[in-house]
């Protein structure tokens, strides 16, 4: 379970950092107040990506198998 915790918060982590600086950049570009902007958007973005990361995770990491062993069984 620990495992699982620490994975959900450290790929919510990587993911929502470099996600909402791309988007904030796409919707406003560079300006004066990109840092606060992407900031404000990276802190509501982890907490969901986290829970949806600890939830989903375990699901898709068992179709991932799925599809691979599958694919090797062609």
């Amino acid at each position: 379970m620990k495992h699982r915790v620490v994975f959900a918060v450290m790929i919510s982590l990587i993911l929502t950092f470099f996600m909402s600086a791309w988007v904030t950049f796409l919707n406003v570009g560079i300006i004066e107040n990109f840092f606060e902007l992407w900031m404000h958007a990276w802190f509501l973005a982890w907490p969901a990506a986290g829970i949806i990361s600890f939830v989903c995770a375990p699901r898709l990491h068992s179709l991932a198998h799925q599809l691979i062993n599958m694919n090797q069984n062609e």
